[in-house]
């Protein structure tokens, strides 16, 4: 009797190893699958990451480039310029604080705007280009002087 039930729990032993590999092949498998398709996904991701990195350079450098801001009202697109903002304030003889006076915002505010620390919003757009069409009259009487 010793015999057969060692004989049997050998042969159960070895039919059970015999499932266990087969089903740790197919998990094996599908183990490998995963891992590549992970991997692929990885190198998806690195592509789209170097993509969205090199749109926001390239954003960045319109955006600080681009002289081109359209205005609130859809009205015409007005355009930026520092050196024009303080070639004008020369031209009058203004100090930026009356510049800035005139505009709508401080003298500080001009002198950001001068040196391309800053750039006027859409409304200040508009005020300046205001300010580009008067004359030396109209500026006189607006100041007070």
């Amino acid at each position: 009797m010793p015999n057969i039930t060692s004989a049997l729990k050998e042969e159960i032993a070895r039919v059970a190893r015999k499932e266990v590999r087969v089903e740790i092949e197919t998990l094996k498998k599908q183990s490998v699958q995963h891992r590549s398709a992970i991997a692929a996904l990885r190198r998806e991701i690195a592509a789209l990451q170097k993509a969205v990195r090199q749109l926001s350079k390239l954003d960045s450098r319109k955006m600080s480039t681009a002289e081109a801001t359209p205005s609130d009202e859809g009205g015409p697109r007005r355009r930026f310029s520092a050196s024009r903002v303080a070639a004008h304030r020369a031209k009058l003889g203004l100090s930026a604080a009356d510049y800035g006076t005139l505009v709508g915002v401080s003298g500080q505010t001009i002198y950001h705007w001068e040196q391309g620390k800053a750039r006027p919003r859409a409304a200040q757009l508009e005020n300046l280009a205001a300010v580009r069409s008067l004359g030396r009259p109209e500026i006189a009487e607006r100041l007070g002087h």
